[in-house]
């Protein structure tokens, strides 16, 4: 039987509350308003063969934010896991205590010749999640829902620190952006269950109320990425 992850009660109490509140401004379920971000001025152009590269990007629940890539064309998978930690192997309870280093990650492996990586860095950074939220992200809170880019090579680095720099000095948030950045050390696979998750689970109130609004702001915000 599949079960409920820890995370479910408090979230979940959190997130109905919020949903009757939508619901009493006729909003319920509708897309985030989000700040039109720029494009980034430093990026790596398109290649000219196939190729696959590897990010590793967390945000919060690692449902939403696999739920979002795995709709953007030129990715060929995303897979939830943990990253950032010094635990090897950590279970989800482990990761859930804050006391591993590990972040709820999403390794996106994608075509470099059909998207880019700051094109999926503007996706992460526009409606995936929000990158000024400190250790938290919505009603989840703790190290382990932090905002954070795990890169691979140091041409990433660039790219992703060129984004942030110019996100700043663009003012393109209201308060500062606290997103991590680091190079990846070891992505562990999350479980089973884990995997999927939005696809499987559409109408849990959870996903309805807090990813739901994420993956239809791709669709309406980034209609030249997307892909069913």
């Amino acid at each position: 039987m599949l079960r409920t992850p820890s995370r479910g009660i408090a979230a979940l109490a959190t997130g109905i509350v919020a949903a009757l509140l939508f619901a009493s401004r006729g909003i319920a379920g509708s897309a985030p308003t989000i700040t039109a971000l720029p494009d980034p001025a430093i990026d790596q152009p398109l290649a000219t063969t196939r190729g696959e590269q590897t990010i590793v990007l967390a945000g919060g629940c690692f449902w939403g934010v696999q739920a979002v890539f795995q709709h953007v064309k030129g990715v060929v998978s995303a897979t939830s896991g943990y990253a950032g930690g010094t635990l090897a192997s950590p279970s989800y309870e482990q990761v859930s205590s804050s006391t591993t280093g590990h972040a709820e990650s999403v390794k996106i492996v994608f075509d470099s010749s059909q998207v880019s990586l700051g094109q999926l860095l503007k996706v992460f950074f526009s409606v995936a999640h929000d990158p000024t939220e400190l250790n938290r992200q919505g009603p989840d809170v703790g190290t382990q829902y932090r905002s954070a880019v795990f890169y691979t090579n140091e041409a990433q680095h660039k790219v992703v620190q060129a984004y942030i720099d110019q996100l700043k000095q663009a003012k393109a948030f209201r308060d500062p952006i606290v997103t991590q950045v680091a190079p990846l050390k070891a992505f562990y696979e999350a479980e089973g269950y884990h995997q999927n998750y939005y696809n499987l689970h559409p109408n849990q109130p959870y996903i309805v109320i807090n990813d739901r609004p994420k993956v239809e702001a791709l669709k309406t915000q980034f209609a030249q990425l997307w892909r069913d």
